[in-house]
């Protein structure tokens, strides 16, 4: 089984594998860079539209070609507001080799003041949380919800949830396809 993911950060990458462990066992993951369509810090709708570009890039380039996938994953991070808050979340897009789609969403989390108002003037949010933690690329590791948690929740246990509900509908095809 080969499982493209539409992204080289090891964690979304990790949270594929783990995801897809639970179903698939000593399947092949691929990490590919694949365009999100988006803005770097995507809002609202384009947190799903980001991962369906991905996984749709993905299944443009791979689906055809001489090692084609079994599924094409992407999962983007991205900002929500509802009910006058702000949520960060993973949102989780999956295409099987034949044009199906999934979705999936992590477990949304609450955004201080200070970050949205970087957010809203340009700012990625890795980079807020970079600044704030005094890190690195802390998106590759535990990210905001890292940080925000104080470390007990990293970013790859965020994501793997997402990708599994995203899976649910090709774990039970004969509820969700015709």
């Amino acid at each position: 089984m080969r499982i493209y993911v539409g992204s080289k950060n090891p964690v979304k990458k990790t949270a594929v594998k783990e995801a897809f462990g639970h179903y698939f066992h000593g399947a092949e993951i691929i990490s590919v860079d694949a365009p999100s369509g988006v803005s770097d810090q995507p809002f609202n709708r384009d947190t799903f539209t980001g991962a369906e570009n991905r996984a749709r890039f993905l299944y443009s380039q791979f689906s055809g070609s001489s090692e084609p996938g079994d599924y094409y994953t992407a999962v983007e991070g991205g900002v929500i507001e509802l009910y006058g808050g702000w949520y960060a979340l993973g949102c989780a897009c999956i295409i099987d080799s034949e044009g199906r789609k999934g979705y999936g969403t992590s477990s949304w989390f609450p955004l201080p003041d200070i970050v949205i108002t970087a957010l809203k003037s340009g700012e990625e949010l890795g980079h807020v949380i970079d600044r704030l933690a005094g890190e690195h690329n802390s998106k590759h590791r535990g990210g905001a919800i890292g940080y925000l948690t104080k470390g007990v929740i990293p970013r790859k246990d965020l994501y793997v949830p997402a990708v599994i509900s995203a899976l649910i509908p090709f774990n039970n095809p004969e509820d969700f396809f015709d």
